[in-house]
């Protein structure tokens, strides 16, 4: 079977305290944060992107310690959203429809068998 998806492109932490959590990947762990990069403050943002290499660890704010629901996501890179969904779900995947969560990026979000939940995702180039 060919393979659909793409690289291992993003881990997606749900995080309640965004600045604590900056100051421990940040400062303490020492990786650099890729988006929004230079900031005095992270208090506001929702979405701080840290580079570790081939793949992107994200902060999402929001986070509420809720087991299961608050859970890292993985995100799976595709050239083309409809395409791929199209052939997971033909594949007997489950997966949601597509949506735009920011200006030119596609994504749509499914669960495991196991209800671990990741994302295939596409950007405008």
């Amino acid at each position: 079977m060919p393979g659909i998806v793409g690289r291992l492109m993003e881990t997606i932490l749900y995080v309640a305290d965004m600045p604590g959590q900056v100051v421990f990947y940040r400062d303490r762990l020492g990786l650099a944060i890729k988006y929004p990069a230079g900031l005095a403050d992270y208090s506001t943002e929702y979405w701080v992107e840290f580079e570790t290499g081939g793949c992107t660890l994200v902060l999402h704010g929001g986070g509420q310690k809720r087991l299961g629901a608050d859970a890292p996501k993985i995100v799976f890179s595709v050239a083309d959203i409809h395409a791929a969904r199209e052939a997971l779900v033909e594949r007997g995947v489950t997966l949601g429809e597509v949506r735009s969560p920011a200006p030119g990026v596609w994504v749509a979000d499914g669960q495991d068998p196991e209800g671990n939940q990741f994302s295939i995702e596409s950007k405008d180039r």
